[in-house]
């Protein structure tokens, strides 16, 4: 009897470990730009969100709850005409750097582009195969990024499913012809970051993105100057990357994410490694020159 509880909790642990989802995401709503009292249906839409993207399983993967994805989307709604909404998103994601407390930003993405159809108490549902919401595409396409810079910091290439996966809703929103998706319409939207994170021409700099998180900042506990190492000898694939593609948009999503945590790890480097990783900084990022000055102070 008692052998038999047991077999039965072990299977109901498993099935919570193996059905548990990718993602612990926190959905913010601010609809401040917007008039009036009856704030419910920005509630509502919160809750509806949130339930979305962190109740589905998106991908075969296995994730304990321990292993969930943070992330956050901040979503601002600019204007609402009947069920008409036009807003910004923002993707946030972070994972946890090996044998610290710190969290890294993997990704800091803003989407000017995002118009959707909404009642309150609408039902959110997804088919990928066939768009219908551009709600709930631009959702579930940011789930796939998310997922697939994650994955990607963690093993070479690894998110490459998962980008594919939000490839193919972009395909879906075009043949819908729906906003904020259409090829070379702006060279910062959706379309262009999943197309430059598969594109043959980026590999380097995806294989740079694993070795910057695992060589890198996961073994900063261990050794940090062989570590801070191995992120100044990939710098150069940042640089080779921007001048071939100037302001790609997966090389600038890089440097929005990462410079606040580039100018702390090379701060205590040698006065050489600093000047030379300035020096390349400077040349891929020129807004952020300043910042990366004061790592020579």
């Amino acid at each position: 009897m008692f052998k038999n509880i047991l077999v039965v909790i072990s299977l109901l642990f498993f099935a919570v470990h193996v059905n548990a989802q990718e993602l612990n995401c926190t959905v913010q709503i601010n609809s401040d730009q917007i008039q009036g009292s009856n704030k419910s249906v920005f509630n509502t839409l919160q809750k509806s969100i949130t339930e979305f993207v962190n109740n589905r399983k998106w991908t075969e993967l296995t994730f304990a709850n321990t292993e969930k994805i943070e992330c956050t989307f901040n979503i601002t709604i600019k204007k609402v005409e009947d069920n008409l909404y036009t807003a910004e998103i923002q993707v946030q994601s972070r994972r946890p750097i090996f044998n610290s407390t710190y969290n890294s930003t993997l990704l800091n993405f803003k989407d000017n582009t995002f118009s959707f159809d909404y009642k309150e108490f609408d039902i959110l549902e997804m088919n990928e195969a066939t768009i219908t919401s551009n709600l709930t595409a631009v959702i579930a396409y940011y789930a796939y990024i998310v997922i697939g810079y994650d994955m990607d910091s963690y093993s070479r290439l690894g998110g490459t499913s998962a980008f594919q996966a939000a490839e193919s809703i972009v395909n879906a929103a075009q043949g819908a012809n729906l906003s904020g998706w259409k090829a070379f319409e702006n060279s910062r939207n959706r379309y262009a970051l999943t197309s430059n994170l598969l594109d043959e021409a980026f590999k380097k700099y995806r294989n740079y993105f694993y070795e910057y998180h695992r060589l890198g900042l996961d073994e900063m506990s261990t050794n940090a100057v062989n570590a801070r190492a191995r992120i100044a000898e990939g710098l150069p694939i940042l640089r080779e990357a921007n001048r071939a593609r100037p302001s790609a948009i997966v090389i600038s999503s890089f440097m929005d994410a990462k410079t606040d945590e580039l100018v702390n790890v090379f701060s205590k480097a040698p006065t050489k490694e600093k000047t030379e990783a300035v020096q390349i900084l400077s040349d891929v990022n020129p807004t952020q020159t300043a910042r990366y000055e004061s790592i020579l102070k």
